[in-house]
């Protein structure tokens, strides 16, 4: 019999994640209808990471759960995108009015891409080498919200309609 911290419950679960990037999963997810004013609605009211969000969606849609954010991605998240995201906010009127300005903000929002893309490709590395406790969600599945450590904090309509949004976008299994 196994148990959740079996090396064969772990090496099964964690086998769900082979084969399915989670970058090429993330711009898939990403680029369905409602889907990124449905993350940067989270991401700006709740203060949810886009990347972490979208790595949960990943899981979930595997049928996992993660445990905490490894450190070294939070930090990664707050030390380079965070300040990626905010320099870029910061030069959006500047850069309607100076061509110089946008062509610099353009160079900027390829920074942040290439961050989150890292970001992205530290977590699905964690997911596979056994870094990031996984747990498995048993059919059927709850609602988004429900297995996100953060749900509870996404409470006001607007978050619940972006969550619903983001499931309802989510291919089954």
């Amino acid at each position: 019999m196994m148990n959740d911290d079996s090396t064969e419950l772990s090496t099964h679960l964690r086998s769900r994640l082979d084969g399915d990037s989670l970058w090429d999963f993330a711009l898939t997810l990403y680029a369905r209808d409602g889907v990124e004013p449905a993350c940067l609605t989270l991401q700006d009211e709740a203060g949810v990471e886009v990347t972490e969000l979208l790595w949960r969606c990943w899981l979930y849609h595997h049928g996992l759960r993660a445990g905490t954010m490894p450190p070294d991605v939070r930090a990664w998240q707050h030390d380079v995108i965070s300040p990626l995201r905010h320099l870029r906010r910061d030069l959006k009127p500047a850069a309607r009015e100076r061509p110089s300005v946008a062509s610099l903000r353009q160079r900027i929002k390829q920074a942040e891409l290439d961050a989150e893309c890292e970001c992205l490709l530290r977590l699905e590395t964690h997911s596979h080498n056994g870094l990031v406790s996984l747990s498995e969600i048993s059919p059927p599945p709850p609602p988004l919200e429900k297995v996100l450590p953060f749900g509870p904090q996404l409470q006001k309509k607007s978050h619940l309609l972006a969550l619903g949004k983001l499931q309802s976008q989510l291919d089954p299994l």
